[in-house]
């Protein structure tokens, strides 16, 4: 089986430990190695997080690496209200034994894309984009040789969800967002328009519950806890499950629909910060840049996910 090589740049957050579970749970990816940032907690709970997370498997040789403390030019805003003082409250997860690596997120990224022939790498990413911008920066070659990116961010018809304008991951790097938004890599983006589709329920948690493994039983509390934010916040039945869309979409694409647009972040306005501004009808002629996704066949997206931690 030729595998997807992918390196996950994320700041867990309990769906970004759902997303990493699948992952893990999917033999066709090759996982190169996980890259923390700071977003919904700060940078020293997400990469205490991510090794939590492997510690739920059998997949602990899985390198993780601590990135960007800090956005590149603005104060960490960070999701507490939302995710809990640990980023992924609900189940009790001891310390993790798996220790972090020594080099640096930022120059992981940059010596593995160098290391591969091109288009062999995806990034997927789950948090603000503060290591990929630094990374682009550090070194603008390695934009020639990534694959694709297939990100979880940005929302335009569901407005935000931390301001009106703005969704949480750009909002809080939007000079980040910006910047990979230009690179030229063909990148997939699965708004909040797409996420507050693929909604969590009771029944859908006990089936995860029910699975009986320490995966399953870890995501049905962490869901537990992470849906009442928004179940009060949207008055829905249950929370938006976000960033397993991005690894569901690499591997289902079939379950999604979306059209292929221009996307550009606002930096300037402080009432507009981070908003992800998309010509959906192609009212100007800025370079198209982004597959934007905007429906999902939850049904399917919900089997799946459950199917696979199943496997854990």
């Amino acid at each position: 089986m030729i595998k997807n090589k992918i390196i996950i740049d994320t700041d867990p957050g309990q769906d970004d430990a759902v997303a990493l579970l699948l992952a893990l749970a999917s033999k066709e990816l090759e996982i190169l190695g996980i890259t923390c940032v700071a977003g919904n907690v700060p940078l020293s709970l997400t990469s205490e997080n991510a090794r939590k997370i492997l510690e739920l498997t059998r997949y602990t040789e899985i390198p993780v690496f601590a990135g960007a403390d800090r956005p590149i030019k603005r104060t960490l805003v960070t999701a507490e209200h939302v995710h809990g003082k640990t980023g992924i409250d609900g189940p009790v997860l001891e310390k993790p034994k798996i220790k972090l690596q020594s080099k640096e997120a930022i120059e992981f990224i940059i010596e593995t894309i160098l290391s591969y022939p091109k288009d062999e790498i995806t990034l997927c990413t789950l948090g603000p984009l503060t290591n990929i911008g630094l990374a682009f920066q550090r070194e603008p070659r390695i934009k020639t040789l990534i694959k694709e990116i297939i990100m979880m961010g940005g929302g335009f018809f569901e407005g935000g969800n931390i301001t009106p304008a703005a969704e949480f991951n750009i909002y809080v790097d939007p000079e980040a967002a910006a910047e990979v938004l230009v690179s030229g890599i063909p990148i997939t983006m699965l708004p909040l328009d797409v996420t507050h589709k693929a909604l969590t329920s009771r029944s859908r948690i006990e089936s995860f519950r029910k699975i009986g493994n320490k995966a399953g039983i870890a995501t049905a509390e962490m869901l537990d806890f992470f849906e009442r934010f928004d179940v009060e916040k949207y008055g829905s039945e249950g929370g938006p499950l976000h960033d397993p869309n991005v690894i569901a979409y690499l591997l289902r694409p079939e379950f999604y629909e979306g059209k292929y647009v221009n996307v550009e972040i606002e930096v300037g306005s402080d009432l507009t910060r981070g908003m992800t501004v998309v010509d959906w009808w192609s009212v100007t002629t800025r370079k198209k840049n982004v597959y934007y996704i905007d429906k999902v066949k939850d049904e399917e997206f919900f089997n799946f996910l459950i199917e696979r931690i199943k496997l854990l």
